[in-house]
């Protein structure tokens, strides 16, 4: 895990002091990144690219005192393998759980321009905070989390099969 920034943080009532560097090596979940629609990506139409990251707390000790670290994605860099690269505050959501149709552009989804097999990652950052046992305690700077991959393929589509005509149904895929 890298640092992106941070200062120390100390508490004269506990009478010690932490930085985000000293949090580095307890690391949250690799995070996975999954494009929609199954990993297949239309030329010229966008494809939504959603990451898991979330929020974790892991035990455990620094400077000799136990404690949990809370990581919360604050940050999400997506490289979209063709070039294109976007930073989003949110991890991304499928389709369906934001009730639009599928093709949708989103603020993670990306439109490539030519077929072929592309390797998308996401790059998560984190804010922290301890908990001594009184209440969460946050650290500042950020935490660059390890990244996450996943390869598209991109495909050329001459038609696409609707129900109903797109003046009846224009926001079906294809209209």
């Amino acid at each position: 895990m890298g640092v992106a920034s941070g200062q120390p943080f100390a508490t004269a009532a506990q009478g010690w002091s932490v930085t985000v560097s000293d949090l580095a090596r307890f690391v949250p979940a690799t995070a996975t990144v999954v494009g929609e629609p199954d990993n297949i990506a239309v030329v010229g139409l966008p494809a939504n690219f959603v990451s898991s990251a979330m929020t974790e707390t892991i035990p455990g000790t620094v400077l000799g005192r136990g404690l949990n670290i809370r990581f919360t994605p604050v940050g999400y860099a997506f490289d979209y393998g063709d070039g294109g690269k976007r930073t989003s505050s949110t991890a991304g959501a499928p389709w369906g759980a934001t009730g639009l149709a599928q093709f949708t552009p989103t603020d993670t989804s990306h439109v490539y321009t030519q077929p072929g097999t592309y390797t998308v990652t996401v790059t998560v950052t984190y804010a922290a905070e301890v908990d001594l046992g009184a209440g969460w305690i946050p650290i500042n700077g950020t935490l660059i989390g390890p990244a996450a991959s996943q390869q598209v393929r991109v495909v050329r589509a001459h038609t696409a099969l609707v129900q109903g005509t797109c003046s009846e149904r224009p926001g079906s895929p294809g209209c």
